[in-house]
């Protein structure tokens, strides 16, 4: 099947962006099946990202409504680093709608704030499905409702959206569960920008309401990816009163984030969740798309993997996995 693509930008009026001169940015991508008429090609930017034959605009076919996916990247990504995920899902016949998080992605300058204040991407998800723009753009018909996937600090958004709630940030002083880091590799000063941002009132407002609850009664099912260490800062009562599917995924040469300390820990406080590690060598970084010559010089450190471990062979396994999950809640 030929998968579609669209992008867009949004806005969410209820919140300011890091600036203060303006509202929140949404900047989607949008992946889904498209018709037998359509024609794919794979972009040829230079991106660090190997990506996938897309046919770039195709409307979405009319018919039977789709089933709706939620993406959320890692920390510091963007939406275009789970394509892998993206397409295999979109062959399926789901629509995947992914956001570049503001403050928080590489589609834009990096803010601390954004870093920071990990909640407001629970939000971008939800003003996303209160907004119609991106739906009259792909066309067709798609649920309301809507399961969710993340990868890394992805995860804690859906965790978030499936009803977790924030105890203590993961850097903040209070914090009685203390991280060997200091920020992660995109920021890794980040827990000195806190004091910093005291004067900052975007930054003060948004800090404020981190404990809040931003569960999302739309989203259905979770597929959770190589969580972070800032799961740990979450209110164990809050999991321990989900009563929605979640699938974790960890890999088990995660030394980013160890799934015995992360994976295994949501696992234990989330009654019926159901942990899965991906053994063989698989690293963190082994969740994002195969590297670019250009990627493989920038990073190398993204897209080597150990030896045996095929990232193909691992994104189209967990792919399988998350989209029979999701399917069974249909």
């Amino acid at each position: 099947m030929l998968v579609g693509f669209r992008e867009g930008a949004s806005f969410d009026g209820a919140r300011r962006n890091w600036d203060d001169s303006g509202s929140r940015p949404l900047v989607w991508s949008a992946w889904y099946p498209a018709g037998e008429n359509a024609t794919a090609a794979t972009p040829t930017s230079s991106l660090w990202f190997k990506r996938e034959a897309l046919a770039w605009g195709a409307p979405l076919p009319s018919g039977k409504p789709c089933p709706l996916v939620l993406l959320s990247h890692g920390s510091g990504s963007s939406a275009i680093a789970l394509e892998w995920l993206a397409y295999r899902l979109a062959q399926r016949g789901h629509v995947v709608l992914g956001v570049n998080h503001h403050g928080h992605t590489n589609g834009e300058s990096y803010r601390a704030e954004g870093f920071l204040c990990l909640w407001e991407r629970a939000r971008d998800l939800s003003a996303l499905l209160d907004d119609p723009s991106w739906r009259s753009a792909i066309g067709g018909i798609i649920d309301d409702e809507a399961c969710v996937a993340g990868f890394s600090a992805g995860a804690y958004t859906a965790m978030l959206l499936m009803g977790a709630r924030v105890a203590y940030s993961q850097f903040e002083p209070e914090n009685p569960v203390k991280s060997p880091i200091r920020g992660p590799r995109e920021f890794p000063d980040l827990i000195d920008e806190l004091p910093r941002l005291k004067d900052h009132p975007v930054f003060q407002e948004s800090w404020q309401r981190r404990r809040r609850d931003y569960a999302d009664p739309r989203i259905k099912r979770a597929a959770v990816i190589a969580p972070g260490r800032s799961v740990l800062g979450f209110a164990r009562d809050s999991l321990q009163n989900i009563r929605k599917p979640i699938q974790l995924f960890g890999g088990d040469a995660d030394t980013v984030a160890p799934p015995a300390d992360c994976c295994a820990w949501i696992n234990k406080h989330v009654p019926g969740s159901a942990l899965e590690i991906i053994t063989g060598g698989v690293g963190h970084y082994t969740f994002l798309p195969e590297g670019t010559e250009i990627g493989d010089q920038a990073a190398a450190e993204l897209f080597q993997d150990k030896p045996g471990v095929v990232r193909a062979a691992v994104h189209g396994y967990v792919a399988q996995r998350i989209a029979n999950f999701f399917d069974c809640g249909s």
